[in-house]
């Protein structure tokens, strides 16, 4: 079995978190606050750091320097953006897209656009990194059900899909199974941004 470690919405608090151990530790956005390349540069010596032998990240909404700009990334970790990677014969897949809120970076209208995006997931996925959750799956938040209908369903129809990791939604923190995939919202800051949330540790053949 590999064991995943998953979180997200750490901006800038990585080094609060204990991290347990695992094969793989997975960041799903919004590791920055402003976004600028000072907050990008010690997240990802962080993240290097890490005893993991594999790290994976994509940006989130306050990542705003990843929009504008390709940046190294260290050895031994690696970023996707609309790609793919297999890591101990696990295909993961991530995209940094969400519906359009305020003026954030990846961010997109509801329909087409996104419906593009999510069109390019393989059918082969097994592990799915967005930084927006799914419509009406741990997407609760005073606003209601902010998450993507078209995410969903296109989610619903990955044949080889265990798991979904994502963040953005701080108040729905948590794991949902829904039919064949178990839903993790790994966000690690609450709705007050505060660091409370425990990483979430999940094993895959």
């Amino acid at each position: 079995m590999v064991k995943i470690v998953a979180i997200s919405d750490t901006h800038t608090y990585h080094d609060c978190i204990d991290l347990p151990p695992g094969d793989i530790l997975v960041h799903t956005g919004d590791f920055s606050f402003q976004g600028n390349r000072e907050e990008y540069d010690k997240f990802v010596e962080w993240f290097a750091k890490q005893p993991h032998p594999h790290k994976v990240f994509i940006a989130g909404n306050h990542d705003r320097i990843l929009e504008r700009e390709k940046l190294p990334v260290p050895d031994g970790v690696y970023y996707l953006e609309d790609s793919a990677i297999e890591i101990e014969g696990i295909k993961f897949y991530g995209s940094p897209w969400q519906p359009e809120f305020f003026n954030w970076a990846f961010n997109l209208p509801r329909g087409r656009p996104l419906q593009e995006k999510w069109a390019q997931i393989p059918e082969d996925t097994q592990v799915l990194l967005t930084h927006g959750p799914p419509h009406k799956i741990l997407d609760q938040c005073p606003g209601g059900n902010v998450g993507c209908e078209d995410l969903l369903e296109r989610v619903l129809r990955l044949p080889k899909l265990q798991y979904h990791m994502f963040g953005h939604i701080h108040e729905s923190y948590g794991t949902e199974v829904f039919g064949r995939t178990t839903f993790v919202n790994a966000s690690i800051c609450n709705g007050r941004y505060a660091p409370t949330r425990d990483p979430i540790v999940l094993e895959i053949e």
